[in-house]
């Protein structure tokens, strides 16, 4: 099943917008901006949405909830049942305080991990998307609480990392898009692994 529908998880509200929470909306941000495409507010969705028509007679959808966080799962449901786009063939994409900041990873099954967004995505289309793990982690100090964590800024020091990554996110995310979960997942989760590996 190809990839219709790419979603990108955050908080609404300027206050959020450089957050580590964020994180999926600045890679979906990248990607519009990659390839001309335009936002329009759908306020039936709940979501911001840009229509991708990525080759003749092909469309893909970028979606951006504005819900909050832990609602995420009303505005996708909203919308994939609308355009009767199955679980299997969207994409999310998410911070990760698992992986460390700068790798992503991607993966179809498993629990929410402690993040509301994919609580939210598993109570409202169940399990089988797409997941677009990007890394945020890991947290510092580690007695931090997640949640100040999460919707905290990125450093200076995180930012110079992350900035020079968005490139790296997108092409995993094309390699994604193009060539298939199990190809995605074999080149990207094993080039991270190695990555941290030799770190």
């Amino acid at each position: 099943m190809s990839i219709s529908l790419v979603a990108g998880l955050g908080n609404p509200g300027a206050e959020y917008a450089a957050t580590r929470h964020n994180l999926g909306w600045m890679v979906l941000d990248a990607l519009a901006r990659r390839e001309n495409l335009a936002w329009q507010s759908l306020p039936r969705f709940e979501a911001e949405v840009a229509r991708w028509d990525f080759a003749p007679g092909r469309t893909r959808w970028l979606l951006k909830p504005l819900t909050y966080m832990n609602e995420s799962g009303r505005a996708l449901r909203a919308f994939a049942a609308y355009h009767r786009i199955p679980a299997d063939a969207i994409a999310v994409a998410y911070d990760d305080v698992g992986i460390d900041l700068g790798l992503v990873k991607v993966s179809v099954k498993g629990s929410a991990g402690g993040h509301n967004g994919i609580a939210s995505l598993l109570e409202q289309i169940g399990d089988g998307f797409v997941r677009y793990r990007l890394g945020i982690g890991p947290k510092s100090p580690p007695e931090m609480d997640l949640k100040d964590y999460v919707l905290g800024k990125f450093t200076a020091s995180q930012a110079s990392i992350l900035q020079p990554q968005l490139d790296h996110h997108l092409q995993g995310l094309a390699l994604l898009l193009e060539s298939g979960v199990a190809r995605a997942m074999n080149i990207l989760n094993r080039r991270e692994t190695n990555e941290t590996d030799q770190s």
